[in-house]
């Protein structure tokens, strides 16, 4: 078996199913291998790994950052999630569209997630635990987000009244974000 890389609707967000080897004991997993993951299309380096904790219902999201925008790869250890990238690239054939997948301990996948995105999750176990790999640090001053619920992206969570923060409960829909706010097409 080999490293799957799987395209979604917005191609450049990829669904990674990597190499699982299980037998009576457990299971082994590479979370990440530079050399198969560049042969298999995803060419980022990565400089920071984050950890992040949350129980059911909790949504993070919809973050990016921007002037210094992260590819992300992304991935659940316990428990079960929802993610989501957006597309808030402007000026992109795709602009404004989204794609998901259901993240787990059990089915083990990843998703890649490219810079020009904004992403976010919502958890479905009682607890999750969503691991992280970001190819810029973490920078305070370019946080940007866009709401959670934009009815103009009609994202499907799993949820109708999620545990938020203050901040994320206050973005701003995607149609009300200044030109500036908004990472251009490339």
């Amino acid at each position: 078996m080999a490293l799957q890389v799987i395209p979604q609707a917005i191609p450049e967000v990829k669904l990674v199913i990597p190499d699982v080897f299980g037998d009576s004991r457990g299971f082994f997993q590479e979370t990440f291998h530079a050399e198969k993951y560049r042969a298999a299309g995803i060419t980022v380096s990565f400089v920071q790994d984050n950890w992040s904790h949350s129980t059911k219902g909790t949504l993070r999201g919809l973050h990016y950052q921007l002037p210094n925008p992260q590819d992300k790869l992304v991935w659940a250890v316990s428990g079960e999630i929802f993610d989501v990238a957006v597309d808030v690239r402007r000026g992109s054939p795709t602009f404004g569209k989204w794609v998901g997948a259901v993240l787990s301990a059990a089915n083990h996948h990843q998703f890649f997630i490219p810079a020009g995105f904004a992403h976010g999750f919502c958890v479905m176990s009682d607890e999750a635990d969503f691991v992280y790999k970001c190819s810029a640090y973490y920078s305070p001053k370019d946080e940007n987000g866009i709401l959670w619920s934009d009815p103009s992206l009609n994202i499907p969570w799993p949820v109708s009244a999620p545990i938020l923060s203050q901040r994320d409960a206050g973005l701003t829909p995607l149609t009300d974000m200044t030109r500036a706010a908004l990472p251009a097409y490339r």
